[in-house]
């Protein structure tokens, strides 16, 4: 059973490998699609080592232990917001790779194409697609009992890894058919060819992660969140007579972050703190999803002041 951790390290092995295979083949083959699939996965190892980082340091301050009392003493706030940070970092980069290979493949285009070598290229292409949807199988699969926005990015990067490769599979077969036909003009567009589609195809691939992960940064309060928060502080409200509430809700990486103030009738009774703690259960245990993750606050005032 592999953890979030344990999978991002077997991704950054298995990367690092991929990437050193796709440049050395690429340079034997003359292939700078196959040369852009080793940088790809470059940039995207280095940005999964920067997850795993992300990861251990949000796993050490949400688990009791000395590591922790460490951590909080100097991050009381937690390391939640660096995962919206780091992922909205990596879509940009994979973005800004993609977009200056299709540059260079429009110049190839435009300057006469290539000579290609389609034995390496097949041969690399064939076992790096093997390789990127197993890889992309595994983290899926166990994904489903993790749930890690880390793990859900990777496994859709070894997605587009394995797509690439595919594509190039393809492409250099029809390449080498057509060698020694009086079709073997085309063989030197075909590299840059491929590799321009490709880029057009796996640019806007990120920008949903982005969009998330800068929504993340700038704390955008989800609509769900804040309607089932509100629906809760309002049943409160009716039931033990409050006069209103005000809610300020945001999700940041995994963590939720709910502040709820509840304002009380200034002639309310005195309570003891265990009944006004026995409130904060009950909205609590109505607004679910407790654990190390959760950042709740409640408060009660009689001055509406202190809500704002």
């Amino acid at each position: 059973m592999l953890s979030e951790q344990g999978l991002l390290r077997l991704s950054i092995a298995v990367t690092v490998l991929v990437a050193g295979f796709g440049i050395v083949f690429g340079l034997l083959s003359g292939s700078f699609s196959i040369v852009f699939d080793g940088v790809y996965s470059l940039a995207d190892a280095s940005m999964s080592v920067l997850a795993l980082i992300v990861v251990s340091l949000i796993r050490r301050h949400t688990t009791d232990g000395d590591a922790h009392r460490r951590l909080a003493e100097r991050f009381n706030m937690g390391f939640w917001h660096l995962e919206p940070m780091v992922l909205s970092i990596n879509g940009i980069l994979l973005c800004g790779v993609s977009l200056y290979a299709l540059i260079n493949a429009l110049g190839s285009l435009l300057s006469g194409g290539r000579h290609l070598e389609f034995g390496f290229a097949i041969v690399y292409a064939a076992l790096t697609s093997l390789v990127c949807f197993s890889l992309a199988a595994l983290e899926f699969r166990a994904n489903r009992r993790i749930g890690s926005d880390f793990v859900a990015l990777d496994a859709r990067a070894w997605v587009m890894s394995g797509s690439i490769s595919l594509a190039l599979l393809i492409a250099f077969i029809i390449g080498a058919l057509l060698e020694d036909t009086e079709h073997a003009w085309l063989g030197p567009y075909i590299d840059p060819a491929v590799l321009a589609v490709i880029c057009l195809i796996i640019i806007p691939l990120p920008i949903r992660s982005i969009v998330q992960a800068l929504a993340d940064v700038l704390m955008v309060t989800p609509p769900a969140l804040k309607q089932q928060v509100d629906e809760v502080a309002e049943q409160v409200v009716a039931q033990y007579g409050f006069l209103d509430w005000q809610a300020y809700v945001a999700k940041v990486g995994r963590a939720r972050q709910i502040e709820l103030y509840f304002i009380v009738p200034s002639d309310w009774p005195a309570w003891t703190l265990g009944e006004w703690d026995a409130v904060r259960e009950v909205v609590g245990e109505a607004i679910g999803g407790e654990g190390p993750n959760r950042w709740l606050t409640i408060a009660f005032t009689t001055d509406p002041q202190w809500t704002r």
